[in-house]
């Protein structure tokens, strides 16, 4: 195949997968406008609903302009040889591959980044602001784009200087080297995310004692769960949203929980939360996620250790010589749509497994608070009650809130 077919492929995949992205989207506006069920129809109030609505059709017109934007930007790069560019002024500054390619990568990630933060910027001061949910400060925006960038450097710069080294050093196997260590730096960060990375960004305190605790720790108790590290988190330094999340393995393990969440939602809504999360846990869901993910990725790597030296890939995006980074992104883009299928996958085995925990927290504790938390919930956040079957299958992790209801009701 020539590199100027390969170019063309690439290209129309980006507009392809635009194209599908833009049409879910379209549906699932179009539906905005849908007659809440009647199970749903204690959860917002004539006043809260039309906020809703308006700020959801807000978010849409938002996405289109900033998704056009996007194409735009990443076709005019493509079209005027950018690749090519950033190539040259990364082999002007060292010879040494792994230099090279943290420089190129490097340059295109922060210039991409700094092109899309008046977006980021727009949707959190103006929009977020708008409808009421915007808690973040100024100087905590562009202190978390600092971070940001730094933790992108280190941590993705080291395991991607750690995959080229393996490919100079094991040829055709470094796949196998490389699964290896992204293996050891997945189960890693499962167990240590909340220890070392958390607290970069946000504040996470022992919850106190009291009636939330005793209620917490009794329920525990009752299941044969040991759960000594309960924490609380400022979500509220950012967002009014809540939520809620369970890490770690082992003596690692821990229970999160926003202080928006505390705020919104009453002592037996907490718990049923709680206990959907203890749900995941006993139901082995946190262990699959991350080994499917580890096994996708060792699924990943191989293909590309087929295809990562055809020197087509390189030339495909104007770079007169094969090198490991430009045949990497070529490579991302061709290998889209079977990670878009493996993605759509996944989705559907992360809204059975959402609706495993549901009913753990209604067999081991109530189903009647869970209901009511996720109503709450989704008012507060201003959720979308209605969406789109098509959308729903190819962005959605959760099952709807009508459909955990009624999973609820009917269990």
């Amino acid at each position: 195949m020539t590199p100027t077919t390969l170019f063309y492929i690439i290209i129309g995949i980006l507009v392809l997968e635009f194209i599908i992205d833009q049409a879910l989207d379209y549906l699932n506006a179009k539906h905005y406008d849908d007659p809440v069920p009647p199970e749903l129809d204690d959860v917002y109030d004539e006043e809260k609903y039309a906020k809703s609505q308006a700020y959801k059709k807000t978010n849409y017109k938002f996405s289109v302009v900033s998704s056009v934007f996007s194409l735009v930007l990443t076709l005019a790069f493509f079209f005027l040889d950018g690749f090519e560019y950033v190539d040259h002024i990364a082999r002007g500054i060292s010879d040494h591959p792994i230099v090279i390619a943290l420089v190129f990568f490097g340059i295109i990630m922060f210039a991409s980044d700094i092109i899309t933060t008046p977006f980021s910027y727009y949707h959190t001061f103006v929009i977020e602001e708008k409808f009421g949910f915007n808690k973040t400060t100024r100087k905590t925006f562009f202190l978390d784009k600092l971070k940001g960038w730094a933790m992108t450097a280190v941590l993705g710069g080291g395991v991607l200087a750690l995959i080229i080294w393996f490919y100079q050093v094991a040829g055709k196997h470094f796949w196998l080297y490389a699964w290896g260590a992204i293996a050891i730096f997945t189960i890693f960060m499962n167990m240590f995310y909340s220890r070392l990375i958390v607290p970069l960004f946000n504040k996470q305190t022992p919850l106190e004692e009291g009636e939330l605790k005793t209620a917490i720790e009794k329920y525990a108790s009752q299941v044969g769960f040991t759960l000594e590290k309960i924490f609380v988190i400022d979500g509220s330094k950012r967002s009014t949203k809540a939520n809620a999340y369970f890490s770690g393995f082992g003596n690692q393990k821990r229970i999160t929980l926003y202080d928006t969440l505390i705020k919104d939602l009453d002592t037996d809504e907490i718990v049923a939360v709680l206990a959907h999360e203890v749900g995941h846990y006993r139901k082995k869901h946190i262990l699959f996620n991350m080994l499917a993910s580890i096994l996708l990725t060792g699924f990943t790597l191989y293909i590309l250790s087929l295809c990562i030296n055809i020197p087509e890939l390189s030339y495909a995006l104007g770079v007169p010589q094969q090198s490991f980074h430009i045949g990497l992104i070529a490579f991302g883009i061709l290998y889209s749509p079977v990670s878009e299928l493996t993605g759509l996958i996944m989705n559907y085995i992360s809204r059975k497994f959402e609706y495993q925990a549901d009913n753990y927290a209604r067999e081991t504790f109530a189903g009647e608070p869970l209901i009511t938390s996720l109503k709450k919930l989704s008012r507060n956040s201003l959720s979308n009650l209605t969406p789109h079957q098509a959308y729903v299958k190819m962005h959605y992790s959760h099952p709807t809130l009508l459909q955990r209801v009624q999973n609820l009701v009917r269990s």
